[in-house]
């Protein structure tokens, strides 16, 4: 029963919906701005899309694409928190 949920990537998309709670949570809350929320869960859910596709069994582009993607979204969220 276990195997069967994140064999079929549902494991994922619990990750997904909780990333996307938080995001909400930060935006709507917490007042945070859209690009800050984007830049602070945008790499988290890239790297759960990866591991769904994964899961999946999809194949190796799929799981490489938001892999990469997030690496830019990352990389954008350290200069937010870097600049002053």
């Amino acid at each position: 029963m276990i195997a069967a949920f994140f064999a079929s990537g549902h494991a994922a998309d619990l990750i997904l919906g909780v990333l996307l709670a938080e995001a909400l949570w930060l935006r709507l809350r917490a007042g945070w701005r859209w690009g800050r929320v984007i830049g602070l869960i945008g790499p988290a859910a890239l790297i759960v899309l990866g591991l769904r596709a994964a899961l999946t069994g999809a194949d190796w582009w799929w799981i490489a694409l938001p892999l990469a993607a997030s690496l830019p979204l990352h990389l954008m969220d350290l200069r937010t928190r870097l600049d002053p």
